[in-house]
């Protein structure tokens, strides 16, 4: 009998086939001499493979772009998006991306090239401590010094990018573990010594929040983005436990989506500029089951003013995240989907019938009445930025679009305006708020979804952090859509200027912006300018129209502040609803809160 003969294959080789063994299907990523190996690996898997099933390099034209455009294919697709950058500047690049994927709990796996394993802290070309400047930004990081640790390094990282609350992983691999050999072989189910995230729920903890939920009078599900990561078995359970509860429900920013907008039991965003509705009902419960959120602080408000009447029970896979900054009367450690599956289950079982809540739904009536979202329509030639989002919404929502944003008073309009239907149509950037997301969120998210209709809602300052993505648009062929709320200020910043600072706007003003319609020309992208409220729909039809990648530069209302609005260290109660004029001027009851 012939002995197997078990080829050693260079570090890069090993790293490469671990990726396909993982079913990677597309990395983002920018080459450099630390990484050459690993492009020089991906070269040849594609043409070992005559270009089916390889794995496709998307070429970014910078590498915090690859973080992001992995974190939109991640957060569009539910598969761990993968980042490759090169030692040093590329990894320190990558920073920002890195540290946006661990505040939004977004799976993700970045490969970093490192100096030769001898010139490590000699202050060599390109040399940076990714491991230690990475340390506070991660899940977990690597360094990999032995080629045959290589493969399983990999694997583990995967595994902790993606299981528990998700979240980046960074595996630096230095230059001469890529190129010395080693044996592959495919790793079992793998079982970290220390990592393992209780994923089921307490039973007797699930029947008390059970019994606690048929028995309140005014409940609420607070509901975040832990729904969306855990898939979309999760949302449809969350559908089914309001259909028996009865109970009304608000969303972080991050978990639009998890209940349809058109539901009746919805009761908006809640938080700083979340509804009136959604941010009394919270302030007014007699229980508050949180599911997949963490009380952030943009949606506390003042803490000692927050929820005070109210039981809480706190449903999240990360232990740290409970009794964190709210003391919880109930914890459940858990996967959210799984806790969700567990109490639909306990209500059916218990045979609980729907609570009568008609008098607190009557309550939420009274609030829903102020109809807090209304807007100034202005003098009826300028555009206000609300009726742009709205107006796009009723163009494409029976597409069901993916709509990605960059970060800004836009972002917010986007979250009011625009409905969500199901999960994973909504990519933001909440926890960090980075500017530059949206683009490449949005080439992301096209990437993995080739068919679907990809929109970024953009602000004509946060566009520019990243626009040398409209390339890798062109390049990849790949039919972006840019909607940019224009109103020729950095508009968040200039709306605390306003109502902190007495007006003084301090450089909030863009007063050197491009042509935004010559440069998507330049770029090969088809341009649009929309600057009256009479070509608004036409120019959006004109957007949708076209195949290709699409910047539409749509000129809206200088002064437009985004309400409502809870002012920082202002309770739930006291919001500002609007302001008077198309201006931004508030009334004195609004000006005493800030």
């Amino acid at each position: 009998m012939e002995a197997v003969v078990v080829t050693e294959k260079s570090g890069a080789d090993i790293l490469v086939e671990a990726l396909a063994d993982l079913g990677v299907e597309v990395i983002f990523g920018y080459p450099g001499g630390a990484v050459l190996p690993i492009y020089d690996a991906l070269f040849k898997q594609a043409q070992a493979s005559g270009g089916r099933r390889a794995i496709r390099h998307i070429l970014v034209r910078h590498e915090q772009a690859a973080t992001h455009a992995a974190e939109g294919y991640a957060r569009a697709t539910g598969k761990p998006g993968v980042v490759l950058v090169t030692s040093g500047p590329g990894a320190t690049n990558a920073v920002t991306g890195i540290t946006d994927a661990l505040l939004d709990s977004i799976p993700m796996v970045v490969i970093t090239g490192q100096v030769p394993s001898t010139l490590i802290g000699t202050d060599a070309f390109q040399e940076a401590d990714t491991v230690g400047i990475t340390r506070h930004c991660t899940k977990h990081n690597y360094l990999v010094k032995d080629p045959a640790k290589l493969g399983a390094t990999i694997h583990e990282a995967f595994h902790i990018a993606t299981s528990g609350r998700p979240g980046p992983v960074v595996v630096d691999v230095p230059k001469d573990v890529q190129v010395a050999t080693a044996r592959y072989s495919r790793p079992g189910p793998i079982q970290h010594k220390t990592y393992r995230p209780q994923v089921k729920p307490d039973l007797a903890a699930i029947e008390a929040a059970v019994d606690m939920l048929a028995a309140a009078e005014r409940p609420v599900l607070y509901t975040g983005g832990g729904i969306i990561n855990s898939g979309p078995g999760a949302s449809q359970l969350l559908r089914e436990l309001v259909r028996l509860s009865g109970a009304p429900v608000t969303s972080t920013l991050m978990g639009l989506g998890a209940l349809p907008a058109s539901s009746p039991n919805w009761l908006g965003m809640l938080g700083m500029h979340g509804t009136y509705e959604a941010n009394w009902a919270m302030n007014q419960a007699d229980l508050i089951i949180a599911i997949g959120s963490r009380f952030d602080d943009r949606v506390t408000g003042k803490l000692e003013m927050f929820a005070p009447t109210s039981r809480k029970v706190h449903i999240d896979i990360d232990r740290s995240s409970i009794n964190k900054t709210v003391r919880i009367d109930l914890p459940i450690v858990a996967d959210a989907g799984h806790a969700l599956e567990a109490m639909v289950k306990v209500w059916k079982a218990r045979a609980h019938p729907k609570p009568d809540l008609a008098d607190w739904w009557g309550r939420i009536a009274e609030w829903r009445a102020k109809d807090c979202l209304q807007f100034p329509e202005g003098d009826g030639t300028t555009i206000m930025p609300q009726r742009a989002v709205r107006a796009l919404y009723e163009a494409t929502k029976h597409r069901a679009p993916i709509v990605s944003t960059e970060v800004g008073q836009h972002q917010m309009w986007a979250a009011q305006h625009f409905g969500f239907e199901a999960p994973n149509k909504w990519l933001t950037s909440g926890g960090l708020g980075t500017m530059g997301y949206g683009l490449p969120a949005a080439i992301g998210a096209q990437l993995g979804h080739p068919g679907a209709l990809v929109i970024d809602i953009a602000g004509e300052a946060s566009i520019q952090m990243n626009i040398q993505e409209l390339a890798t648009a062109t390049q990849y062929k790949l039919p972006v859509k840019v909607f940019i709320l224009n109103n020729e200020y950095m508009g968040m910043v200039r709306q605390w200027q306003e109502l902190t600072y007495e007006s003084r706007y301090a450089h909030s003003y863009s007063d050197s912006l491009p042509d935004f319609v010559a440069l998507a020309e330049a770029y090969g992208w088809k341009g649009i300018r929309i600057e009256t409220l009479d070509a608004l729909d036409d120019g959006i039809a004109a957007m949708l129209d076209h195949d290709g990648p699409v910047m539409v530069d749509c000129r809206v209302a200088k002064l437009a502040n985004c309400f409502p609005m809870i002012p920082s260290g202002a309770s739930h109660t006291e919001m500002i609803l609007q302001a008077n004029e198309v201006s931004g001027t508030l009334d004195d009851e609004a000006k005493a809160l800030v």
